[in-house]
């Protein structure tokens, strides 16, 4: 089994002349730290689902994502470590030979299936998990991208890392709003967080976010804002602009960044800065969720483009 980073994970205070211009500071958690390939909000997600699964007596876990899947990489790791069985539903078709996300999650032992885009769309209903548990056998359904209410108690746990004093703003990318929902429950009315919706049209994901502190404990939150103009055309949708910032910033600060989830985030931090959108003396905290497991794929798709 391979270690964990002791926590509380490393947080790094960026220096640059944008924000010194603007006078607002910005450090970022670094939880893409946590682990070589349960990283971030993935373990954030992962763990307390993991405990529930051993102690129903499961051995294998079921989940579904797309064939680049950070949440699919993570949770092949993490049954390869806990001792589980995994199974993955891919959305799409197969191709050989498989991308280096999909090649990792089978090299940890996933069985990968996969699943055209129209069932995909019912795989969370009852009907379709019933149907799933007559073709496998039991197993321990986690959903897409990790995010139920077990994954917002642990993602609300990195807030009890902080000392949220400290900080005007949380900020974090958003795919299925579980790591959001987390840190706006464990902020629990005392600071406001951002959330930067990495898919086109990301206005749904409050509904998801309260939809998931609801499950979670019953609460509706409001100290926290949707960003919605930093996807760049929608779910792992990209420009040279996006890629040039990632190298730039990787070389700049030494924080390697991914294109689909914390390179949005960060770019979209400082052109705010930029932009005025902050008052001077803004305190600035941006988690990293990790999630550089995706940029071998991005690269092998669109040359090596990110360094």
């Amino acid at each position: 089994m391979m270690s964990f980073i002791s926590a509380p994970t490393p947080i790094q205070h960026i220096s640059d002349p944008r924000l010194e211009a603007a006078k607002v500071s910005l450090a970022i958690k670094r939880d893409d730290l946590i682990h070589p390939h349960i990283s971030g909000n993935k373990w954030r997600k992962l763990k307390y689902n993991l405990q529930e699964a051993r102690e129903q007596g499961q051995q294998t876990l079921l989940t579904f994502g797309g064939a680049y899947s950070n949440h699919i990489a993570a949770t092949a790791a993490a049954g390869n470590d806990f001792g589980f069985k995994t199974i993955g539903l891919i959305r799409g078709e197969e191709h050989q030979p498989l991308n280096p996300t999909l090649q990792f999650a089978s090299e940890q032992g996933m069985q990968l299936h996969y699943i055209n885009r129209q069932d995909y769309r019912q795989r969370g209903e009852e009907e379709t998990l019933a149907e799933l548990q007559q073709r496998f056998g039991s197993f321990y359904y986690i959903p897409e991208g990790g995010s139920n209410a077990l994954a917002v108690r642990g993602s609300a746990e990195l807030v009890t890392e902080l000392e949220v004093q400290q900080y005007d703003f949380i900020a974090v990318a958003c795919g299925t709003g579980g790591t959001l929902a987390g840190i706006v429950t464990g902020l629990n009315r005392r600071r406001q967080a951002l959330g930067f919706p990495v898919l086109k049209g990301g206005s749904f994901m409050k509904a998801e976010v309260d939809k998931l502190t609801q499950a979670y404990n019953g609460e509706v939150y409001h100290n926290y804002q949707l960003i919605t103009d930093y996807h760049f055309g929608g779910y792992a949708k990209w420009t040279p602009e996006l890629t040039r910032f990632i190298n730039g910033f990787n070389s700049g600060h030494g924080v390697p960044l991914d294109p689909v989830y914390t390179g949005k985030l960060l770019f979209g931090i400082f052109d705010l800065v930029q932009k005025g959108w902050f008052k001077p003396g803004t305190r600035l905290l941006a988690i990293h969720t990790g999630g550089l497991q995706g940029i071998k794929g991005f690269n092998e798709r669109f040359g090596d483009i990110i360094s």
